[in-house]
């Protein structure tokens, strides 16, 4: 088992073949009571968790948005858009196996946000990621991140994955920043200089 926080730094991998990143949200009703709360909870907002793989630096592959498996052979695998936050645990996932992982992919960049249009941090509450070992085909939970509520960011890098040779070390990084809606670039941008 590996324990993670920011402060301890990148934390070393050996052993894990399958790391899973979850968020999950609420949805809130915000400043508004009565009916129009009510139909904000039910609507709830749309946050969205994307793995980027990257090269050298380089945004190469996305997983996430419309792309579940971008490598194409099962190794960088996301579980979907929930697009309104209700329900019970994870509301949407990225699964890495890394002996899958194409030898050119030098880290994968772990971003939460709220991308599309109208989405917003502030339309949820108790936003975090947990990330898991899930190495031999159960999930333990090795770390909880909790992105501050006072932001009006509306991306947060949540964690980085990154290739020393043949092994992968994982750092928590917990930072939040603007990123245009709707925009793949600015999205990219944003991962690839955390």
């Amino acid at each position: 088992m590996i324990t993670l926080t920011k402060e301890d730094g990148p934390a070393d991998l050996d052993g894990v073949t399958h790391l899973s990143i979850g968020v999950s949200w609420d949805p809130t009703a915000g400043s508004s009571g009565g009916v129009l709360g009510k139909l904000r909870r039910k609507t709830g907002t749309d946050l969205d968790l994307i793995a980027i793989a990257m090269h050298d630096g380089d945004p190469v592959r996305l997983a996430g948005l419309d792309s579940l498996d971008p490598i194409g052979n099962g190794s960088l695998l996301h579980s979907g858009d929930n697009q309104t936050g209700r329900g019970d645990g994870d509301d949407e996932t990225v699964t890495v196996e890394f002996a899958k992982i194409p030898p050119h992919i030098t880290s994968i960049m772990f971003v939460a946000a709220a991308y599309k249009k109208g989405s917003s941090f502030q339309k949820a509450r108790n936003i975090s990621f947990k990330v898991y070992d899930a190495t031999g085909g159960t999930s333990q939970q090795v770390a909880d991140i909790w992105p501050s509520m006072l932001t009006t960011d509306n991306g947060c890098a949540v964690a980085k994955a990154v290739r020393f040779g043949d092994t992968w070390k994982l750092e928590v990084i917990n930072v939040t920043g603007k990123i245009k809606q709707g925009d793949q670039l600015a999205l990219m941008r944003f991962a690839a200089s955390k």
